[in-house]
């Protein structure tokens, strides 16, 4: 996301009356990032400044952030210096990216002081830096060295270095078009930002569009009216005749009446931005997690099966043991020949070799026979029972990975997450409480609800709701959607004690389909019954239940 410099004039512009005059209550910095002024000028607002590479902004918002239990540096600075002062002036600088904001306060003394906020919008570089009456810094969010300049304690404030005209400093077309001669260009959307602050492509490019001119024109007429349109966004600043929109990810004005202020606007497109973005990384962050676990479980089985494949030989070894046992009487030597061939009463006394160790008896040879079958038997027992628990493992953990292709929102992922860590990480620590479910009184207020038929239909979006909506949440009466053979949602019709038609019925699988993971499938094959045939599934894993006297409907 970016603001460019019109973008940024023509929303001080339609804040600066609400700022001029209001009173700093308090100051609080949610993240390393962003401050906000609580301000009093009749009504209590809150003003935001953040300097976040991707989400730079200021304005007024009505999305309050957590505080941090403990003050940051610069945020007790603040405090200390502008609590209970009165905002004097804004402006700006040659149409660029920074805000002056001049407080007027007092100190222990009780004298009056004059003090300023320069908030500096450029994307990585973005810095807000408090100074004292005579431009010298008293403290930055950051502290900034480079060849130009210095953002440091004590240091005298400069102006980053400015080589570009500004559009309102230019009086008419005659020299607006003597500045734009002075090169030869290709496209003006190109051209026009390296020639004067604060425009950006995106505005260039919107610009051209609504006075329909080519990108690449140098018609004076052309020209005229494009400059001609500069202006009128420049005089309309602070008029409900020109609105905000967004263009590719950048952050826009143009010449449009207003259906929401300028800043309502940056501040519901960023605040959907931002939880879009926390959104995506903790589903992401949660989904590697998953797949370790997914990855391990596999290996796990991997393991299994190849101790169950050593034990396929076992009865092998128990006929070498019984013949060689029926045949000691031949056999007097202290050590055992490499091999002998004995007639095998299993399968018509036909001749079976027994390969046997040189370095012990016939005897003890037979015994290690018995005890390498009874050994396997036991390995055999053990990994069977591990091989079905591991492989449930494996389908629960499988469930978890539909749901969070499924999760709609943050709230779904801490849901899906506190399952994960339930069910999952518990288990590794040999809890047996990760078989329960606790029922989360917050499951209710996420739960998603649609309308079929008049009838209230309720889609389970991950496990836990699964097992509520199924277990607690719906009445024997209730009806029960499922795709067969493929996570998903629970789908739970609340009949009200009625019998829904065939269309409400469809509909209710459509949904359980579009909700697994065969939702891109064809003919899909969708189970229903009542809610009394349901029962929890026997291992106990959260949303695996068992059903009967069931129907099958097909879904396209």
């Amino acid at each position: 996301m970016s603001l460019d410099g019109i973008t940024i004039n023509a929303l001080i512009a339609e804040q600066k009356n609400i700022l001029i005059g209001a009173r700093v209550n308090k100051i609080f910095q949610p993240s390393k990032f962003e401050i906000v002024f609580n301000l009093y000028n009749g009504n209590n607002l809150n003003f935001a400044i953040s300097i976040h590479p991707d989400y730079y902004r200021l304005g007024f918002t009505h999305y309050i952030k957590p505080n941090p239990t403990n003050a940051m540096n610069f945020c007790m600075l603040l405090r200390k210096h502008l609590t209970s002062s009165k905002i004097t002036n804004v402006k700006t600088f040659n149409m660029d990216r920074i805000i002056w904001i001049d407080f007027e306060g007092s100190n222990e003394l009780k004298d009056t002081i004059n003090l300023k906020l320069v908030i500096e919008l450029m994307g990585r570089r973005s810095n807000i830096i408090l100074l004292n009456e005579k431009d010298y810094i008293l403290d930055s969010l950051k502290h900034i060295i480079t060849k130009e300049r210095e953002i440091l304690p004590a240091r005298f404030y400069s102006l980053p270095a400015q080589a570009k005209e500004s559009i309102e400093f230019v009086a008419s077309f005659d020299e607006f078009y003597s500045i734009i001669s002075q090169q030869s260009y290709t496209n003006l959307s190109d051209y026009l930002p390296n020639i004067f602050n604060g425009f950006s492509k995106s505005f260039i490019q919107e610009a051209l569009k609504e006075c329909g001119v080519d990108d690449n024109t140098k018609d004076v007429s052309d020209l005229r009216e494009l400059f001609e349109y500069f202006k009128n966004i420049i005089a309309n600043f602070g008029t409900k005749n020109i609105s905000c929109k967004e263009i590719e990810g950048n952050l826009i004005v143009s010449l449009e009446p207003q259906t929401l202020s300028i800043n309502d606007f940056i501040d519901n497109y960023i605040h959907n931005k931002e939880i879009q973005d926390v959104f995506s990384k903790n589903k992401n962050e949660l989904s590697k997690e998953i797949l370790v676990a997914l990855k391990k479980t596999s290996k796990k089985l991997d393991n299994i099966n190849k101790k169950l494949k050593s034990c396929e030989g076992m009865e092998k070894y128990k006929l070498y043991g019984e013949l060689l046992t029926a045949n000691l009487y031949k056999y007097k030597a202290d050590n055992a020949l490499p091999e002998i061939q004995v007639e095998n009463y299993y399968d018509e006394n036909k001749l079976i070799t027994i390969p046997l160790d040189t370095n012990i008896s016939y005897s003890k040879n037979a015994e290690r026979f018995f005890k390498k079958y009874n050994k396997l038997k036991n390995t055999l027992s053990v990994v069977t029972a591990q091989k079905k628990e591991t492989e449930l493992e494996i389908e629960y953990i499988e469930s978890i990975v539909s749901s969070v292709s499924l999760a709609e929102n943050i709230n779904d992922i801490e849901e899906i997450h506190n399952e994960f860590t339930e069910n999952v990480q518990m288990k590794k620590m040999n809890l047996k409480s990760y078989q329960k479910l606790d029922i989360d009184k917050n499951l209710t207020n996420n739960l998603n609800k649609i309308t079929i038929n008049n009838y209230d239909v309720y889609i389970g979006k991950n496990n836990k709701q699964n097992d509520y909506l199924t277990l607690h949440f719906a009445d024997k009466s209730d009806i029960w959607f499922h795709a067969q053979d493929f996570h998903g949602a629970h789908v739970i019709l609340k009949t009200n004690g009625k019998i829904p038609d065939d269309d409400t019925i469809f509909k209710c699988a459509q949904i359980a389909k579009l909700n697994s993971k065969a939702s891109l499938e064809k003919n899909v094959s969708v189970d229903y019954t009542y809610i009394k045939y349901i029962k929890k599934h026997p291992n106990g894993k959260t949303g695996m239940v068992s059903y009967t006297n069931f129907k099958t409907i097909i879904v396209p």
